[in-house]
């Protein structure tokens, strides 16, 4: 008997790229056969951040892309998880523990779990965010 492939998606801005991408990519990938990657477009991250990102979405998709972890990636054009999960069909999706046990992802993990999908809650970087990188960048920009 064949074994089934386990295929697993995250996805996010990827702006400016840091070692908590790579560990997040890489460690996801441990725990699936492929891995799927979606990369926030600059009119998503506009509408729900307020904000342009730094890099790029054709130049951010080049970075994920080549990172060996990733199998596929795929523009993520909306925050809708199910609409996601309709066109990718993935098992397991990976999400930052920073979300773990808040309220919309504790919704998310019980409408998931009847599709078969499991979340699994990865470790945040909280030394380094792409957050904290563009304040940096800012301030030192005002200077």
């Amino acid at each position: 008997m064949k074994k089934k492939i386990i295929i697993g998606y995250t996805a996010g801005v990827f702006d400016l790229f840091h070692i908590g991408h790579v560990k997040v990519l890489k460690k996801a990938k441990s725990l699936c056969d492929k891995l799927i990657v979606g990369v926030s477009t600059d009119s998503l991250v506009k509408k729900y951040k307020n904000k342009k990102p730094i890099i790029p979405f054709n130049e951010r998709v080049e970075v994920i892309k080549n990172n060996r972890c990733v199998d596929l990636v795929v523009s993520q054009n909306s925050l809708d998880k199910f609409k996601n999960w309709r066109k990718l069909k993935y098992d397991v999706m990976f999400v930052g523990d920073d979300w773990y046990a808040t309220k919309k992802w504790r919704a998310l993990d019980q409408e998931f779990r009847k599709l078969g999908v499991k979340i699994i809650y990865l470790p945040y970087t909280k030394k380094t965010s792409s957050t904290k990188i563009n304040k940096i960048l800012n301030d030192f920009r005002k200077k």
